[in-house]
């Protein structure tokens, strides 16, 4: 009778199995509200608004709680550059040249989304959105090729012939804090975006996987910009991601680490090397103190 089971439940299909997988319980409140924008909003105004307005709320409310961390002495303890402390001052002058770089270069970028969306006639409609399991095996399709590009592209802005044209405005800050994420010279911005686009013109069936991703990858910015190695963090469950503290030693360092998310093209080529020594030597510290 075991085997019988076995055998029965190896001639399942493909669509039987997912009916076992659960739905995503922001189903419901979600087709509400995404039924109400596309029956209320022309497709132009979904893909240019709409992307705005996501890619703004998204950045800023995610960079908020990196902000607060600061006045509370409590999160010290998780600060990396301890001795680096933020300052109005470096805030403020971060904000304002990320302000035009949002306002000149970014926002066209993002607008262009509309032009994107009728070339590829990528669907708005909420019935073919795909399962949130589909979502995730294409966001981390987006995730693999986006860090394939940053790496080689970002290892490239720091040649020296041209790295104090370009890459040198983002480096300004040498202990990130979350709004330097975006903080960057225009034609890094550009060049460095295309990584965004890649993946997307390769997967994308549906508005929701551009906003996805979208958030996604600002999240992830925004913590690898941090200057915060948090406890419990849950894109550490991401395999080979690198986190604040693998991006925060590029900073501090000015080389090594070039890789936006995962860790593997620094490992393969090497430019970790410094990382590892560092590390190294910080743990020598520690057990000597014991």
């Amino acid at each position: 009778m075991a085997e019988e089971g076995i055998m029965e439940t190896m001639r399942l299909s493909a669509s039987e199995y997912l009916e076992y997988i659960p739905e995503n319980p922001l189903k419901p409140p979600m087709e509400s509200a995404w039924t109400y924008m596309t029956d209320n909003y022309t497709r132009f105004q979904i893909a240019t608004v709409g992307s705005v307005l996501v890619h703004m709320a998204t950045y800023y409310l995610l960079s908020f709680p990196a902000f607060t961390f600061q006045f509370i002495p409590y999160m010290r303890k998780y600060k990396i550059q301890k001795d680096k402390p933020e300052t109005a001052a470096s805030q403020w002058k971060c904000l304002r040249i990320l302000l035009v770089n949002q306002l000149f270069v970014q926002l066209p970028m993002v607008c262009g989304s509309y032009i994107y969306c009728e070339f590829f006639n990528i669907s708005f409609e909420w019935d073919k959105m795909p399962a949130w399991y589909v979502l995730l095996g294409q966001f981390l399709v987006c995730l693999v090729i986006e860090d394939t590009w940053h790496y080689f592209f970002h290892r490239a802005l720091h040649d020296k012939r041209i790295y104090k044209y370009i890459h040198k405005i983002h480096h300004n800050f040498q202990a990130p804090f979350g709004i330097v994420a975006e903080y960057a010279h225009p034609a890094e911005t550009m060049i460095l975006g295309l990584g965004f686009m890649w993946g997307i013109m390769l997967t994308c069936n549906h508005l929701m996987l551009l906003w996805g991703w979208m958030a996604f990858r600002l999240l992830e910015t925004i913590d690898v910009h941090s200057g915060y190695d948090l406890p419990l963090n849950p894109l550490h469950l991401l395999p080979f991601y690198g986190g604040a503290r693998f991006h925060d030693f590029h900073h501090m360092n000015f080389t090594g680490n070039y890789s936006s998310t995962f860790t593997y093209w620094d490992k393969i080529f090497g430019t970790d090397k410094q990382f590892i020594e560092y590390n190294e030597k910080e743990a020598a510290k520690v057990e000597k103190k014991d």
